[in-house]
């Protein structure tokens, strides 16, 4: 079984630069001093900011690297509860916390709701968790070809029963679910799953604005963010998509009227965004943008508690890629610097490698808000065969193997 995290990253203090960010706040203060809070079950995050699980990336480093900037709730990453029912060890890997996290939130998906009934209740038991969230918008065709994920909300009333079950289970600790508009444009379900989970006792439901074949393509709408809103009336409801900068986040609220955010993306290669967004929700004007020579200490930092982690350099090194991409986003470094952080199999790799960058280059403004990781259209979503005949069916699909994460 897994062992707590007992690290704590201390990112270095990134220094004002002389960029300048993206517009002003000026016109958005009002927006600032009308923002209240976020109430999730005992907990207040404050600014209402939430940090999205996102597969791959928030473990209990990065999470504990976003939270040495700012204030939030921060999610970790997405876990089966069928693998963790039957023991699956990598997948209870997942379940780590730092020694300091608070509250410790981890997000389930499930197809059967007897599966998240007896994780959640053996979660809460152990005293594993002060925070479940349930996940209901996973477009990944691995997840929604087992009717999971995205999938979900097609049927409500399987819908219905899962959440039921969580909240159940879970007793005095907050429940929460994330979800998407739908499959498509023809197959809207959001509004029916925000109705769902606050008639079956959630603390708070976030909307993923882009259905699920848009995976992570184009715009977010913004606008069935406020017409869940409207629809969702007696508990917290938050949005996601398109937090780029800190002022992107008083504009959602603005122009949707919903009580908090849920920042994905954005924060890659950027764990400051969240030293950002308490600013912005305070009425201060955001910080230049690090030069790279201050990235390069949040670089070697996080790295550094990466291999502590993983206890395998080599290992970490090569999850930092990734990371060491999104870093490097939008700054003049070259082609060859962009290989060779490609290629990172250790820490002293990445100190020759920032050796040869230069630590006043300045970042390109326009990239704050190009896009990360993942992208792409596609055609249709994975569901299981037979899936759309029958919505009104509760039995939960097929079940799977169990180390199905």
């Amino acid at each position: 079984m897994s062992a707590s995290y007992d690290r704590c990253v201390v990112a270095p203090p990134l220094a004002p630069g002389t960029d300048t960010a993206r517009g002003s706040l000026a016109d958005d203060r009002a927006a600032a001093a009308r923002y209240r809070p976020l109430r999730v079950g005992a907990w207040t995050a404050d600014p209402p900011v939430v940090l999205a699980p996102m597969a791959g990336v928030t473990n209990p480093v990065f999470r504990s690297l976003c939270a040495s900037f700012g204030p939030a709730i921060f999610v970790g990453e997405m876990v089966s509860a069928r693998a963790l029912r039957y023991g699956d060890a990598r997948s209870w890997d997942f379940v780590r916390f730092g020694a300091h996290e608070a509250p410790r939130s981890l997000q389930l998906y499930a197809t059967d709701p007897a599966d998240v009934r007896a994780v959640v209740g053996r979660l809460v038991a152990e005293d594993r968790v002060d925070h479940v969230d349930l996940n209901f918008g996973c477009p990944v065709p691995k997840v929604t070809r087992r009717g999971g994920g995205a999938a979900i909300p097609l049927k409500g009333r399987l819908l219905a029963a899962i959440v039921a079950a969580a909240v159940a289970a879970a007793g005095e600790i907050p429940v929460t679910m994330k979800f998407r508009t739908g499959i498509d444009e023809r197959l809207s379900t959001y509004l029916d799953a925000g109705r769902i989970g606050e008639a079956e006792g959630c603390a708070a439901v976030a909307l993923h604005g882009r259905s699920a074949v848009q995976f992570y393509d184009g715009p977010a709408d913004w606008s069935a963010i406020a017409a869940l809103k409207e629809e969702v009336r007696t508990i917290p409801v938050l949005g996601n998509g398109d937090i780029w900068e800190a002022p992107d986040a008083l504009a959602m609220i603005e122009r949707t009227g919903c009580d908090g955010v849920v920042v994905g993306r954005g924060c890659l290669g950027r764990p400051w965004l969240f030293r950002d967004l308490a600013r912005a929700f305070g009425g201060h004007e955001p910080l230049p943008a690090p030069r790279f020579g201050e990235v390069a200490e949040v670089m070697r930092a996080h790295a550094r508690e990466l291999v502590g982690f993983r206890g395998d350099e080599r290992v970490a090194l090569r999850e930092f890629r990734k990371h060491a991409s999104w870093y490097a986003k939008g700054y003049p470094l070259g082609g060859t610097i962009r290989t060779e952080l490609g290629g990172l199999d250790s820490l002293a790799d990445l100190d020759a490698v920032l050796a040869g960058t230069d630590p006043s280059a300045a970042v390109n403004s326009a990239a704050l808000r190009a896009p990360r990781a993942k992208g792409g259209r596609r055609t249709r979503v994975a569901l299981p065969d037979g899936y759309l005949d029958s919505l009104d069916d509760d039995s939960p699909p097929e079940a799977h193997d169990s180390t199905g994460g």
